[in-house]
């Protein structure tokens, strides 16, 4: 025995004999929502911004269509720019730019990139313009690449000679310079009136080298992930803020000048540059499956356009035009080349089929009869006209509450295979909940937990991480997909934290959280395998609060005013038990500001306090937390009320050992008996990789102390050991920009005895052979579904 008390050693058997439980070949995927700057200025390549001049107000408070364009006036040269919307290239995009010239000289105009325009020495940049003559002798046009300062040009190139109608001139420049903040201009050659459209400057190098692709580095890293199915567009992104920006995946398709743009739900811009196509051809490219989510014939719920709040469904009148954008999706994506929609996508190159398999109807939308009746009549269609297209519903924000239990209801009176669950957690969260599927109902739908994450970038979130992701695997045969979210989030444009990936336009810093999704990912399996775990260590028990602790304050970018603060002794509630037990009281008015209250206070041990926070989220919403590792949790619904300013609020709270209820002004808004399950700190999975004989176990021990493990595979012909990988991680070490602070380390084990290190994440794989006929050694042979 150890000093702790603990056996020395922890066993863990794998029974290797049996043919164990299918798994979904599909579990470890991504998810590509338009967060962050994600897409353009990001995984879109284009390097000019606002290359269609379509950037408006309704984008950004501060944006119109010249944002980031400059006139160039050089050498003697006058001009001026402004923009027109008669007779453009195509009603879709209407705005251009209308660059007049009054010298000999010409003038120009400036693009100053994303944040810079990056070049390298050697390479190719491809440049176009849609371009007509209105008037004078203006009629060719000069495209450079030119330093921040325009003293250095680093290449030029001659766009042909400029005629009276729309047509697209192409060059090439090559860069003589390593610049990370370049500029592109384009200069008329003499008097004149020239009309611009869609001026684009793309990496000659991008991913797979498809011209107007995707930015290779940042592409390659999710491609390294080896993700089994890509979703995309979102998230929010996907149902959008009112109806008339829910992302239409018919108008993502087609000739770039022909796709309508319009503005991110997450306050910038939508080139449509990265569209269905793109993101289907990405999928092809990785070896994914695309994953596409159209809205559910609603936008969503936070919606706020205009005087209008809130979800909103579409008319009658357009319904059945929707649903039939909807199937019209899968022929585009499935149908033969001369059919109507594939023959759309045969005209952009891709003649053969994508295979579609999945396809999300709506995100987190909120369960109203509404949602249901648009939802039923797209699932209806979709399962009467392709009936081999898997649907996946939703289940709302959370992992619990009034739309998580209404769409688990839903989804099984409708008979949808699949429903998506987000679960944006604490790591204590995660460890508490690892077996909650062991649960699940077997005979129902299945579960893609699309969005999930640990709400930090340390590595206390990485191992938890891990960790649930085992207790998915163990499940696969009813968690059928997940993918963590966000993926990509650019540098002084990162709108949530974490994300998966990190970037500015020259660097790629993967994090902690990326180690432990690929790990899980390039180690996938067709069939779980039966574990048995003696002696594994245990969570220490909890060190019981000292006492009450209360601290009132202001959300942000609000002042309070605080008064009449009252608190009863805990003795005087002192629990039988020993638990914490309190009372206390305060006066509150809010003077100003976008928000209101914030009450934090201490629970039962020392580990974990509460945060009551009253209109919060932009004063809209009054709801109560638990803080664990300074990560929020919601306990309960959030009441749909904010704070008046210049108003006396009487706020109380009584603590009576696990129970927790919060009063306003007498009112009893939260009645939480906050009892979780024990925490799992060490977790293992067995899985058999049929296609290369070999059996991986994966173990995850979140404990501070390293754990001598003893492997054994029982009813297997032990081979010469197992080809390890540990990540081992500093708790509190964080991963953002910059490289992260630990990576995986392979080496190889020769006996059944390992040591597993404190805060790790080990993967061993070996080709130890069975001892005896294992039925056909595939996971259609497994007990669970076949997939």
């Amino acid at each position: 025995m150890s000093d702790s008390g603990r056996p020395v050693e922890t066993v863990v058997e794998v029974d290797t004999r049996g043919p164990g439980t299918a798994i979904s070949p599909d579990l470890f995927g991504a998810f590509f929502e338009d967060l962050n700057y994600a897409a353009d200025g990001g995984l879109h390549a284009e390097l000019v911004q606002n290359r269609s001049f379509e950037y408006g107000p309704a984008d950004h408070p501060d944006w119109h269509a010249l944002t980031a364009w400059q006139l160039l006036e050089r050498d003697g040269a006058a001009g001026s720019l402004t923009i027109a919307t008669d007779d453009p290239p195509h009603p879709a995009n209407p705005h251009y730019a209308v660059l007049t010239s009054t010298t000999s000289t010409g003038a120009g105009l400036r693009n100053e990139g994303f944040d810079g325009i990056p070049v390298r020495a050697g390479e190719r940049y491809d440049v176009s313009v849609l371009a007509r003559l209105a008037d004078g002798t203006a009629d060719r046009l000069v495209a450079r690449i030119e330093s921040r300062d325009g003293g250095t040009v680093h290449g030029e190139a001659e766009l042909g000679a400029v005629h009276g109608s729309w047509q697209r001139h192409t060059a090439v420049i090559t860069s003589a310079a390593t610049d990370p903040d370049a500029r592109l201009t384009l200069t008329a050659t003499g008097p004149g009136t020239l009309h611009l459209d869609l001026v684009s400057l793309f990496p000659h190098a991008t991913f797979k080298g498809r011209p107007g692709g995707l930015r290779a580095d940042l592409a390659q890293a999710i491609a390294d992930l080896k993700p089994k199915f890509l979703r995309f567009p979102g998230g929010c992104l996907a149902h959008g803020n009112g109806l008339g920006n829910m992302y239409r995946w018919s108008e993502t398709v087609g000739p770039l000048h022909e796709r309508r743009q319009q503005f991110n739900i997450w306050h910038y811009h939508q080139s449509m540059g990265l569209g269905y196509f793109e993101y289907f051809q990405f999928c092809e490219d990785i070896g994914a499956k695309p994953l596409p989510v159209v809205p559910a014939g609603v936008c969503c719920q936070n919606s706020h356009v205009g005087d209008r709040t809130g979800q909103a469904g579409l008319p009658e009148e357009e319904m059945d035009a929707y649903v039939a954008e909807v199937l019209a999706l899968v022929e585009w994506a499935n149908g033969p080349a001369d059919s109507r929609w594939g023959s759309v996508r045969a005209a952009a190159g891709h003649p053969e089929p994508f295979g579609l398999e999945y396809l999300g109807v709506g995100n987190e939308d909120t369960i109203t009869d509404t949602f249901r009746d648009r939802f039923s009549r797209i699932h209806d269609a979709l399962c009467e006209h392709h009936p081999e297209i898997t649907v996946i519903g939703t289940l709302g924000p959370a992992t619990f509450g009034e739309d998580w239990e209404k769409g688990w209801a839903f989804a099984r009176e409708r008979g949808v295979p699949v429903v998506d669950e987000h679960a944006y957690k604490s790591p204590r969260w995660m460890l508490e909940n690892s077996r909650r599927f062991d649960a699940m109902d077997r005979q129902g739908p299945h579960l893609y937990i699309g969005e999930y994450g640990s709400w930090r970038n340390n590595g206390r979130s990485a191992i938890a991480e891990a960790l649930y992701m085992i207790a998915m695997e163990r499940n696969g045969d009813v968690v059928r997909l997940a993918s963590y979210a966000p993926l990509l989030a650019k540098r002084d444009h990162t709108q949530w934290l974490p994300d998966l990936v990190y970037f500015d336009n020259t660097h790629v810093w993967t994090t902690l959280n990326y180690h432990v999704q690929q790990l899980h990912s390039v180690n996938s399996g067709d069939t779980a395998l039966p574990v048995t775990v003696t002696g594994a260590p245990e969570a220490p028990p909890a060190r019981e609060s000292d006492g009450p602790g209360v601290r009132v304050g202001a959300g942000e970018d609000t002042r309070t005013e605080f008064g009449e603060v009252a608190m009863d002794s805990p003795s005087t509630h002192a629990d039988v038990a020993g638990e914490v037990s309190y009372a206390f009281s305060v006066r509150a008015r809010k003077s100003d500001g976008a928000e209101g209250f914030v009450v934090d206070f201490t629970g039962v041990t020392s580990g974990h306090r509460y945060r009551w926070k009253l209109g919060g989220w932009g004063n809209r919403a009054t709801w109560l937390q638990r803080v664990d590792d300074e990560v929020e949790d919601d306990l309960g619904e959030r009441v749909p009320e904010g704070v008046v300013s210049g108003q006396w609020y009487e706020l109380s709270v009584a603590v009576d050992g696990t129970r927790v209820r919060c009063f306003r002004d007498g009112e009893l808004l939260h009645d939480i008996d906050d009892v979780r399950p024990e925490p799992e700190v060490f977790a293992v999975s067995a899985v058999r990789d049929s296609a290369s004989g070999h059996v991986i176990v994966k173990i995850v021990n979140t404990t501070p102390e390293p754990v001598a493990v003893r492997l054994l595979l029982s009813g297997a012909v032990q081979g010469t050991g197992y080809e390890r990988t540990t990540l081992t991680v500093d708790p509190d070490a964080t991963s953002r920009f910059g490289p992260a602070p630990a990576a995986p380390v392979h080496d190889r084990v020769t006996g059944p005895v390992l040591e597993v290190p404190p805060h790790s994440f080990t993967v061993l794989r070996t080709d130890a052979r069975p001892s005896m006929q294992v039925g056909s050694g595939t996971a259609e042979a497994g007990q669970g579904r076949a997939w």
